[in-house]
C-alpha cells in the first residue's frame, strides 16, 4: 500500500502529524508546569496569609513576584533561544522548575518563598516564550494552531491537576496542620512533572528551521526526517526552509521596532494586553479570595477551584479542537463581547449585600470557558505566526514579556483595587476593557489559520 508524505508546512500525513503531535505533547509538559505553579499560590495564598499575616499589599506581592522573574526571563529567552536553539533552552525550563519548586517548599520566610517564587518564574518566562515556537516551527501548517494550543491545553491541565490535589490535601487536615504545611506540600509536588519533562526531552528533535538558521542543513534534514518519512518530501521541506532563510540576515533587536514590523509587534502585545486586561490573572490567582465574599469557607472556597480548572480545561479543548477551523480573529471576536456581557453581570451580582454564590460560581466558570476558547490560547498561538524566522525568537520575546508586565500589574493591583473600591467596579472595569478587546481586534488582528509560516510572511511583507 502506497503512502503519501508532504513536509510539514503543507498537507498532513498521518506521519507527520503523529510524530509532531507527539513532540508537541512532550513539549506541552512545560505548560503543565506553568499552570501547576499558578495553581499551587491560589490554593496556598490564603494560608500563607495567615502563615506570615500578610497585608493586602504584601499578599499581592507574594502572588505577584513571579512575574518579576517571568519578565527576566522573557527578557533572555528569544535571545538565548536563537544563539543554542529551543530544545536547550527547554531543559533549562525543567532544571528552574526543579531548584524554585524545591524552594518554595521549603522557605522558612517570606524572603526566601519570594526568591525561589522568582527563580520559577525566571523558568516560566522561558518557557512561555520557547515552547510555542518551537511548536510553531515543527507543526504542519494545517494543524499548527492546534499543536501550538498544545501548551495552553496543559497549562489548564495543570491547573486543574494541583486545585484537585489541594483540594484533596487541605479537605483531610485540620486547619492548623494547613496553615503550617498544606502549602509546602502543594508545592513540592512540582517537582515531579519537572522531573518527566527533563526525561522526555531527550526524545525530541532540535527545531529544522533553528538549524537552518545556523547552517546545520544536515541536522536540520535528521530533524525532519523524525517527521517525515519520504525523501522526496523532506528535501522539499528542506528547501522551502532554506529559501526563506538564504534571504534573512542575522537578527537584531532593533528589528522588532522596524516600520514593516511594526505593526505586527502591536498586534501580539495588544492580543497579550487584553489577554490579561479582561481578568483572568485576578480569577485564578485570587479565586478562594473572591468565592469567600460571596461567603463560602475557606475550605469550601478551595475545593470550588476545582471547578474553575476544569472550566478552563474545557474551553482549550474546545479551542484546540475548533481554532483551526474557525480562526483566530472570530475567536477573539466573538469571545472579547461574551466575556464582556459575563463580567458586567458578575459586577452586577456584586452589588448585592449577600452575592448568589451558585450563580457567581456559574458566571465565573462561563467566563473561564469563553477565555479558554479565544484569548487564552490565541494569544499563544498568533505571536509565533507573525514574524520570520531570523527574529521569531526575539519577537515572541517581545511578545510574552508585555504578557507578563501586564500580568504583574493585574496580580498586584487586583486585591488592592478590591479592597479599596469593592468587586463591583473591579470587575465592572474589567468588563469595560472586554468591550475595547473587541474593537481592537475587528480592527487590527488578521486572520491566519492554515497557512504556511513561509506564506504568512510573505502576505505580512
Amino acid at each position: 500500500m502506497s503512502r503519501t508524505n508532504v513536509s510539514p508546512s503543507g498537507t498532513k500525513t498521518a506521519k507527520t502529524s503523529g510524530s509532531a503531535a507527539l513532540i508537541a505533547f512532550i513539549t506541552s509538559i512545560g505548560g503543565f508546569l506553568f499552570g501547576f505553579d499558578n495553581g499551587s499560590i491560589s490554593s496556598s495564598i490564603g494560608y500563607l496569609t495567615q502563615k506570615f499575616s500578610l497585608s493586602a499589599a504584601s499578599m499581592g506581592w507574594v502572588t505577584s513576584c513571579i512575574t518579576i522573574g517571568c519578565i527576566i526571563g522573557v527578557v533572555f529567552a528569544g535571545r538565548l533561544s536563537d544563539l543554542f536553539g529551543r530544545k536547550k533552552v527547554l531543559v533549562v525550563v525543567a532544571a528552574l522548575f526543579i531548584i524554585g519548586a524545591a524552594g518554595e517548599a521549603v522557605a522558612p520566610n517570606v524572603e526566601i518563598l519570594i526568591a525561589a517564587r522568582m527563580l520559577v518564574g525566571f523558568g516560566i518566562g522561558l518557557e512561555t516564550t520557547v515552547a510555542p515556537l518551537y511548536i510553531s516551527e515543527i507543526a504542519p501548517a494545517n494543524i499548527r494552531g492546534r499543536l501550538v494550543s498544545f501548551n495552553q491545553l496543559f497549562n489548564c491541565i495543570g491547573n486543574l491537576v494541583i486545585f484537585s490535589v489541594s483540594a484533596l490535601v487541605i479537605s483531610t487536615h485540620a486547619e492548623e496542620w494547613n496553615i503550617q504545611y498544606s502549602w509546602r506540600t502543594i508545592f513540592i509536588i512540582g517537582v515531579i512533572p519537572a522531573v518527566i519533562l527533563i526525561a522526555c526531552l531527550k526524545f525530541i528533535p532540535e527545531s529544522p528551521r533553528w538549524l537552518v538558521q545556523q547552517g546545520r542543513v544536515d541536522e536540520a534534514r535528521t530533524s525532519i526526517g523524525r517527521m517525515v518519512s519520504d525523501p522526496e518530501a523532506i528535501e522539499a521541506e528542506l528547501k522551502r526552509i532554506n529559501v526563506v532563510a538564504s534571504s534573512e540576515e542575522k537578527p537584531k533587536i532593533s528589528e522588532i521596532w522596524a516600520p514593516k514590523m511594526r505593526k505586527r509587534l502591536l498586534i501580539v502585545m495588544g492580543v497579550s494586553f487584553f489577554m490579561q486586561l479582561t481578568g483572568i490573572t485576578a480569577v485564578f490567582y485570587y479565586a478562594p479570595e473572591i468565592f469567600k465574599t460571596a461567603g463560602f469557607g475557606a475550605s469550601a472556597a478551595v475545593q470550588s477551584t476545582v471547578l474553575v480548572g476544569g472550566a478552563l480545561v474545557v474551553g482549550t479543548l474546545l479551542s484546540v479542537w475548533i481554532i483551526d477551523k474557525a480562526g483566530r480573529r472570530t475567536l477573539l471576536l466573538v469571545g472579547s463581547v461574551a466575556m464582556a456581557v459575563l463580567l458586567g453581570a458578575i459586577a452586577w451580582l456584586f452589588t448585592m449585600d449577600h452575592p448568589n454564590g451558585p450563580a457567581l460560581i456559574a458566571l465565573l466558570l462561563a467566563y473561564v470557558i469563553v477565555w479558554g476558547v479565544s484569548f487564552g490560547t490565541v494569544s499563544y498561538v498568533l505571536p509565533g505566526e507573525m514574524y520570520p524566522t531570523r527574529i521569531r525568537g526575539l519577537g515572541q520575546s517581545a511578545q510574552t514579556l508585555s504578557q507578563w508586565v501586564f500580568t504583574f500589574l493585574v496580580a498586584q493591583l487586583f486585591p488592592i483595587l478590591v479592597d479599596l473600591y469593592g468587586s463591583t467596579v473591579t470587575f465592572g472595569g474589567l468588563a469595560v476593557f472586554s468591550v475595547l478587546a473587541f474593537f481592537f481586534s475587528y480592527a487590527l488582528v488578521p486572520e491566519t489559520k492554515q497557512k504556511p509560516l513561509e506564506q504568512l510572511e510573505l502576505e505580512l511583507n
